[in-house]
């Protein structure tokens, strides 16, 4: 059975030059093309974060002035705590606010809005995995020690704990299965 795997995603934006400026200057992302379409009469702009992957995220103009946001969240990945507490400098060195760490038992993350209101999460996963929704407050000004041993405590008390290669083999077993 084919099983697509998501790999970007587009949004339609409000002023293409200052979402791509956020985009490039917070998030470090580079812009890998741009420019008006044949088909659709917009503009884009093109962005990445990995050499092997041509856009992760693609920017179109045309959102209406008042048009609300429906994007729950745009979500980057990194690999390592160092990379994370990196991130949240930045975000808040560039005045972005508010900025939200989250300890989800599977994953550390930080959320933040970008220039329009849209929900940007840059993340990592633990060595676990905990049924979610899960939220608790993460102190990004411990050390990596203190972090690790304090979700370790949580998520085990955690009824639907498990270490995240069981997890992954289990859902392997599913995902096979197809349920």
């Amino acid at each position: 059975m084919a099983r697509p795997q998501l790999r970007h995603l587009g949004i339609h934006v409000r002023d293409l030059a200052a979402m791509t400026a956020f985009y490039t200057k917070v998030l470090d992302l580079v812009v890998t093309d741009e420019g008006a379409g044949k088909t659709f009469k917009n503009d884009f702009v093109f962005l990445t974060g990995a050499p092997d992957q041509h856009h992760q995220l693609v920017l179109v103009s045309g959102r209406g002035a008042d048009a609300p946001s429906t994007v729950n969240q745009i979500s980057f990945k990194v690999g390592a705590l160092d990379e994370l507490k990196a991130m949240f400098r930045r975000v808040t060195g560039w005045g972005v606010a508010p900025v939200r760490p989250v300890d989800h038992g599977n994953a550390w993350s930080i959320y933040f809005p970008d220039p329009e209101g849209n929900f940007v999460e840059v993340y990592m996963d633990t060595p676990w995995h905990v049924p979610q929704p899960h939220a608790d407050p993460l102190d990004l000004t411990q050390s990596d020690a203190e972090i690790l041993a304090a979700t370790e405590r949580r998520v085990h008390a955690d009824p639907g704990f498990l270490p995240r290669t069981e997890r992954e083999v289990e859902l392997a077993r599913r995902l096979a299965r197809g349920t």
